[in-house]
This record gives structure tokens, sequence and C-alpha cells, in this order.
């Protein structure tokens, strides 16, 4: 991948006119053999991690040892994420389409040899079906991409993202060019408006209501007016807006320019938290490629609308997440919410009317625009519209990005995209909208996942996080550690949250030590609607979920901790202990060398015994034990 001096080098030709941005993209296209092998490696954060720039490295290497002709660096193209995040690092070689997952820089000698030499298939990389055990060629025909519905993540594993010439000639900025060329400003809003897009980072408000409110408090205050993209995404589990950041970082860019036209606004901002360094590069180099290009910036392909956009950095405030304490960050003030007395759209960024969606909201845009309203509405349900990308986490098979229209059913999701749960039981629940949404139990896994079903379920969607949990997995802990992660985040501006957070996790440490009571269930419920009603912003209101629906739904384990003094899951470690079942212990002694506290005793070859009084329940027994001998009761 170039680096950002590297990217940045170009003969920009700067457009002046939809017509020029269409013959630029046939120049383009014409340029390209799609019958030239092309070797896709992608390069989002999880393959990163995985060392896919070492795969890449290797095939450069490989490449200039055969002496193939290369087509990029050399015959190498870098793209984001492509969504099957467990099976990474992952190559496409096309144009066969050849999906081989799990890469290593060992791998790369075999595969150019095999494939781009001999154009056979190396078949211990390819992806084999669980369930029939065939192994799959191609990446459509995969099970995890075959049932989903990529709309917004359609270029996303295609495209290199610091190269916008991929992006044009993919079909980008079509939509800005018809927006401005054809379309008055009402027109897209009235577009927005009709397709039925409710914004994809929160309560699910609907995304055209919040444009045409914006244009009613302009006419009573006048400009400015901003448009801001909301990349701050801090749900633990939640990768979805990184990910269109990092591999389609136009599409946000274009759909925040046609919102500013639409609004009439000249300054724009997008806030990403500073943790997403991946993401903030390829954007600054989209935002620097559009200017040179005329997509950006002083009157935006000869138009007479100008527009310029900048980049905020948060600093890992999970609150700033929420729209005022946003507003406050880009000021420059701390990033605490105020009273929303008045909506952001009268009274947003330094008091002026201001238009706040997230980076997906921002990507369907151009989707809308350039296909139509009619289209869009007809992909989901009728009050969810369109697709959602979840991050799909946990104790699930397939962990990965995925996309899908609104309305599938949870089933859909976790048991055939996802793969269900490793062990192949039932999943115990899902817990879906971050800290701030609920868990939804198996029996309810027919539950259609749009905004209106989830909120009725007790959940929320927000950003699209789904965390997947089995019989391994304990409700309370759960409670526990979403209260611990909203306590640290919360601003503490108003007695609801500072205190009321820390209550509910008090009273969830006494479940998990046995000591509650059933009364406490009850107090758990009614300080929970407390805080519902009284905290300042939606990280404190929404924050008692996790906690309301595994009472809801699981209200027997809470139960179990209290009446029996027992974890269910096997979990909360005040209330288990670690035994060794004498007819499975081989007398390995693996466990007795790994223990920390040496409570493990027994001679080699005969079977083993924990000393609980001095056990510390540290689980090293049970992990280090090849014959599932040890057990918890």
């Amino acid at each position: 991948m170039p680096n950002l001096s590297t990217a940045l080098k170009m003969d920009p030709w700067r457009l002046q006119s939809g017509e020029e941005l269409n013959r630029l993209r046939a120049q383009i296209i014409a340029g390209r053999d799609p019958q030239r092998p092309e070797i896709i490696i992608c390069h989002g954060t999880g393959c990163l991690a995985n060392g896919s720039d070492k795969v890449a490295k290797a095939f450069r290497a490989a490449l200039e040892g055969k002496g193939i002709q290369a087509k990029v660096m050399p015959g190498i193209k870098t793209t984001g994420c492509h969504g099957f995040c467990s099976r990474g690092p992952l190559v496409i070689i096309r144009p066969q389409g050849l999906f081989y997952q799990r890469v290593k820089p060992k791998d790369v000698e075999e595969i150019v040899d095999h494939t781009l030499v001999h154009g056979k298939a190396v078949e211990r990389l390819l992806y084999k079906d669980p369930s029939s055990g065939d192994l799959i060629f191609n990446e459509g025909e995969i099970p995890f991409y075959k049932l989903q519905q990529r709309i917004v993540l359609h270029n996303i594993g295609k495209i290199d993202p610091t190269d916008i010439t991929d992006t044009i000639a993919a079909g980008g900025y079509q939509a800005l060019a018809k927006a401005l060329t054809t379309m008055t400003p009402e027109q897209v809003v009235a577009e927005m408006e009709k397709s039925g897009l409710r914004g994809r980072g929160g309560a699910g408000f609907p995304t055209g209501r919040k444009w045409r409110s914006a244009l009613q408090a302009i006419k009573k205050k006048g400009r400015p007016v901003y448009v801001v993209v909301n990349g701050d995404e801090g749900d633990p589990g939640a990768f979805m807006d990184r990910t269109i950041m990092e591999g389609d970082p136009h599409a946000v860019l274009e759909g925040l320019i046609i919102g500013a036209y639409a609004l009439g606004a000249a300054q724009g901002y997008l806030y990403v938290r500073a943790e997403y360094p991946l993401a903030i590069r390829h954007l600054e180099i989209a935002m620097h490629q559009a200017r040179e290009y005329g997509l950006l910036g002083e009157n935006i392909l000869n138009s007479g609308f100008s527009f310029d956009a900048r980049i905020n950095r948060g600093a890992g405030a999970f609150v700033c997440g929420e729209s005022t304490a946003l507003f406050t960050s880009i000021e420059g003030k701390p990033g605490n919410p105020r009273p929303k007395y008045v909506r952001s759209v009268e009274e947003g960024l330094w008091g002026r009317p201001t238009v706040l969606n997230n980076v997906e909201t921002w990507a369907n845009v151009p989707l809308i625009i350039e296909r139509g309203a009619d289209w869009y509405a007809g992909l989901g349900v009728p009050h969810s519209t369109g697709t959602k990308v979840f991050s799909l986490v946990g104790k699930v098979n397939n962990v990965g990005l995925v996309e899908v229209p609104m309305g599938v059913s949870m089933a859909h999701i976790v048991e055939q995209i996802g793969g269900g749960v490793p062990d192949g039981k039932p999943f115990k629940a899902v817990q879906t909208g971050g800290p701030s949404g609920g868990c939804i139990p198996y029996s309810l896994k027919d539950t259609p996942v749009d905004f209106d079903s989830l909120t009725a379920a007790g959940s929320m969607m927000g950003s699209g996080a789904m965390i997947v949990m089995d019989h391994t997995d304990c409700v309370v802990d759960v409670g526990r550690y979403f209260l611990r992660f909203l306590e640290e985040e919360s601003c503490g501006k108003c007695l609801p949250c500072r205190l009321g957070l820390t209550r509910l996790r008090e009273i969830l440490d006494n479940f998990s030590q046995g000591v509650g009571s059933e009364k406490d269930i009850e107090d758990l419920t009614s300080l929970s609607q407390a805080i519902q009603d009284g905290a300042l912003c939606a990280l404190g209101s929404s924050a008692p979920n996790p906690v309301l629906t595994t009472i809801r739904y699981f209200r027997e384990e809470y139960l179990a901790h209290v009446q029996e003094h027992k974890c269910p899951a096997g979990v909360c470690k005040d209330l288990i202990t670690y035994g060794i079942d004498p007819e499975r212990c081989t007398g390995c002694m693996n466990c007795a060398r790994q223990c920390p506290a040496q409570c493990i005793t027994g001679k080699k070859k005969t079977a083993h015994v924990i000393d609980t009084h001095k056990c510390l329940r540290c689980g090293i027994c049970k992990e280090t034990c090849k014959f599932d001998a040890v057990f918890i009761s």
C-alpha cells in the first residue's frame, strides 16, 4: 500500500462537468484489460493484523522472481476489508475469481506457480463448505457472501481506496454529478424523504425528515449551516463505519457533498476516532484527490457550488458519539453532552443549524440519488427501508461484516450467514445496539431485524454491532461488563448516570457473588427506569437496556445466582468450583504444571485432584487439559 506522499503524487484532471467525469471514467475503463490477471489482497485492519501486508510483499517478490508481467504494483491491488474476517488474510485471483483464505507468506510461491503460471487452484487454501465438505472456488458461491445483499459495501474489496481512478471507474461521483447538474436542492431532499432512509447510527431517525427540518431552521435563522459525519464508532464489537471509511472513503465523501448541496452548506466535518488511523489516512487521501479532480472545494464540477470539509479526530471518549458532545468536541471544548432542549438541526455546531449522520448513512446517499428513491424504498421493509451493515462477532463461526436487507430474521444472520455457534448448539442470545442495546434470546430468533422490531423486543438497532452469546456466557456478567464500560465512559455530568450506573453495577456485583436477593431484581428494574427517565443524554437513558432485557428474558438465571448460589454458565468465580473427572484424567500432569496456585496434585499417569480451598478459579487448568477432564460445578 502506498504511503500518503506517494498516493498524493498524481497527474490530476480537474473536471469541469458531469460529461468530463463520464469521459474520464470511459478512458480509465478502456485502459484496463479485464482479462489480465490481478491479485486482490485484503488490507482491512483485521487482515493487516494477521499479516496481509507481508503476504503482499511476498507476492511482489515472487512475481519479480518469476518475471511475470504485472498490472498494478505489480499485478497486486490492496483493498479494504472483504468482510470474512475470521478467514483472513484473504486473497482473490481475478479474472478467475478464485478465493483463497488464511493465506500466509509461505503460501505465495505455490499460488504464483500453480494459479498464475499454470492456471490451477491451490485446493488447500480454498474454502470448504462445513456442511457438505465441498470445496468452493469462487467468492460469490460461499454462503457467507451469497446470502448477503451488499449495497453499501458493493465496492469494498474491489477498489483500491487510495486510488480515486478506481472509484471513478466503479461509478464513484456519478450521483454527485447527477445531483449538481439535473436536480435542485429541494429535489435532493425530496428524494431522501421518499427513500425512507433512517439514520444508521442510533435511534433510526428518518434522514429526509432531518434534512427537511434543517431547511426550515435555515429559513428562520439563516446561514451558515453545517453537515457532519459521525465516525466516532465506539461500541464494543462494532467496526462497520471503520470498514466503510477504510475501504470506500469516497462514498462517504460523496454522500456528504450531496447533503451539503441539498442544504446549502459550505463547510463540513468528519469526526473520526483517533483509534482509526487507517480510516483517517484513507479519508485524507480521498479528500486531497477529490480536490485535485474538482470534486471537492471551489466550484465543484463548474456548477457554482462550493464546499469543503475537514477531519476532526476524537480522543477516545465514547460519549463523544452523542451528537451534542460531538459538537462541543469539534468546537474545541470538552466533549460533554448538553441538554437537547433544541434539536441540532436548529442549534448544532456553534449554535447553527447542523445535520449530523453517521458514516453508513452518508454512504447510502449516493446510492439513493443515482438509482432512485423508489429502488431504495423497495429494499427492506416499509418502515425500515434499504440494507443494514452489521459486525457479527462473539460465539459465531463466521465472524465478520454482514450486509442484509432490513427485516431479515436474526436466525438468518446468525445461523445461516454466521454459520451458528462453534459447538453446533443454539445460540443463547444476541446483544444488539452496543452497550445501550439489549440481549435478544434464542426463543426470539425469528425476530425481524429492523428498527421497530428490535425496539419492541427491548433492544435497538444502534450502529449495528451484533454480539452472539452461547451457553458459556452469563447474562449477569454480560450486564456487569456493559455497565462497567458505560460507567467509565460516562461524562458524569448528570446524577442518573454518575450515581445510577454505579449502583446498578454494584447490585449486579452482588448477584455475581451470590449475595443478592430477589428484591434486588425489582430494585434493578425500578432504578433502570429512573435512569432512563432522568439521564441527560442517550448514553444514560439507554444504558439500562442490557440489564432490563436480561431480566426480562433470563430471570431464572438471576434467581439461580441468589437462590441456588450457582452460576449456570460457570462464569461468576465466587459461585463455581473446578474439579477433575478421574475417569477422563490421564495423569499427564500438564494442568499441575500450568496451575499458578499449585493447587493440583497427583502422580504421573494417575488421576489428579484440585484443592478447591487454594484454587483461584482462573480456568487455566480447563484451558490446557487436552482430555476434557476438568469440569466446572
